[in-house]
């Protein structure tokens, strides 16, 4: 991967590539570490003045994988890459957003694709994976249906890093922000019953049978 460690284009860079798209933003207005690099359309931003794509930086996506073992606030080299609100306390969107970085740290290792694709929800990507053919439906099933009964988003993120993996050899990338938005809900049990809800639906969801 390139090591042009330019982080976004300057303010007021022309064309769809450079400039943020309208769900990219966080909350503090920031922009979260895989929208400086992927565009609105899943493709990677062009650099400003090369025009040539910008990857991130490989010494990024390896601090990212060092959060996979820690808790947020742990790893130092992970704190520059944070958009979410912080008083010195750990709340619960600081921790959303840490396991996000730490599973796109390791869904981007090693691949020049873009592993963020907007749009792409987290069971949306999981029924692509299956439909692929290349890991056994009946495994990968369970691992989802594991993944889904976590009951704490440090559980969850210990139990989504085998399915990155495999979503990563399988090059089938997914919705940074939407994954960090059902992480962020996972702490309260009626919002975690949404996200395994929608979860399911986009994951078992079958095209139609062709009628005779």
């Amino acid at each position: 991967m390139t090591t042009d460690s330019t982080a976004s284009p300057p303010p007021g860079s022309e064309g769809a590539d450079v400039s943020p798209g309208p769900l990219e933003e966080a909350s503090s207005g920031a922009v979260r570490y895989w929208d400086r690099y992927v565009s609105a359309r899943g493709t990677w931003r062009l650099h400003p003045v090369s025009r040539q794509p910008m990857e991130p930086p490989g010494e990024d996506l390896a601090a990212m994988r060092a959060g996979l073992a820690h808790p947020a606030g742990e790893v130092f080299a992970l704190w520059p890459f944070y958009t979410a609100p912080c008083d010195g306390r750990i709340t619960r969107r600081l921790e959303a957003e840490h396991a996000a970085l730490a599973l796109y740290g390791l869904h981007q290792q090693s691949r020049r694709e873009p592993m963020h694709r907007p749009g792409v929800g987290f069971g949306a990507a999981l029924a692509r994976l299956r439909e692929g053919g290349r890991f056994g439906a009946e495994a990968l099933d369970r691992r989802v249906d594991t993944a889904a009964n976590a009951t704490s988003v440090a559980s969850l993120r210990h139990r989504l890093r085998g399915l990155v993996t495999q979503l990563r050899t399988g090059g089938q990338p997914l919705d940074y922000n939407r994954l960090l938005e059902d992480l962020h809900d996972w702490h309260l049990p009626e919002r975690r019953r949404r996200v395994r809800r929608k979860w399911g639906l986009e994951y078992y969801a079958r095209k139609s049978e062709p009628q005779s």
